[in-house]
């Protein structure tokens, strides 16, 4: 089976855009590792080694990621935010993570500390992109009440944990993706693998319980056009 390959190609690189957008697809949308996606390439008939596809995973992830970011209409103003620990190379490190109320992810920022220092450099990157919430959900650690307050001091701030199973529930990807890969190495390989895969998710996996046959065929339909718009967009 070939890869059908109709678009321009890519500047510097030796193998279409096609295939460098199908391997970072397939490495993001499916819990593959490099070695896999190689192995899919392979039975396609495209003979790249797995360094390659890691190299066009970091490349083109971010790229894909900020597109999305970018075309994606009004987020919810009602905030759910939460941390969760990542060791990382042997140290415990603290993944903080956004979604609105619609289940889309903000963002995520990977840190050392989880105090309200690390809590306000989070909220304030937050507001920087989309502004002061109107309610913002958290569990009950108390590092979030200060930033909040003076960040964002008229949101209506609610620290319950039964209220926030919406991120609760965003976590198990990245953790499922975390134990395939071994434990992330770096903190700025954890940021940036996680920062892609969030956003492409997104688009890639919408709430199929809530929606009937027909209008999930439509919604991953309209994920490919907008996967091959962000295919046209990628540069060396």
């Amino acid at each position: 089976m070939k890869i059908p390959c109709t678009m321009p190609g890519l500047k510097g690189y030796r193998f279409p855009r096609e295939i460098v957008a199908y391997a970072v697809w397939a490495y993001h949308r499916f819990a593959l590792s490099t070695a896999d996606v190689e192995d899919r390439l392979a039975e396609r008939g495209v003979m790249v080694s797995r360094e390659t596809v890691r190299n066009w995973v970091n490349r083109f992830g971010r790229h894909c990621a900020d597109c999305i970011k970018r075309d994606r209409p009004g987020t919810s103003d009602k905030w759910h935010l939460d941390e969760v620990v990542v060791p990382i190379n042997g140290e415990k490190f603290w993944l903080w993570r956004a979604v609105d109320a619609n289940g889309n992810v903000l963002d995520i920022l990977v840190q050392k500390q989880r105090n309200a220092k690390a809590a306000s450099r989070f909220l304030k990157r937050l507001i920087d992109r989309f502004d002061a919430p109107r309610a913002v959900i958290t569990d009950k650690l108390r590092s979030y009440i200060r930033p909040i307050r003076n960040l964002a001091p008229n949101a209506d701030h609610r620290a319950h944990k039964g209220l926030n199973n919406r991120i609760e529930g965003s976590h198990r990807p990245a953790r499922k993706r975390e134990k395939l890969m071994g434990r992330f190495k770096l903190p700025g390989q954890a940021q940036r693998f996680l920062a892609a895969h969030d956003q492409i998710n997104t688009i890639f996996r919408p709430r199929r319980y809530r929606l009937t046959a027909k209008s999930y065929h439509h919604a991953r339909a309209d994920a490919f056009d907008l996967w091959s718009a962000y295919t046209l967009e990628m540069t060396a």
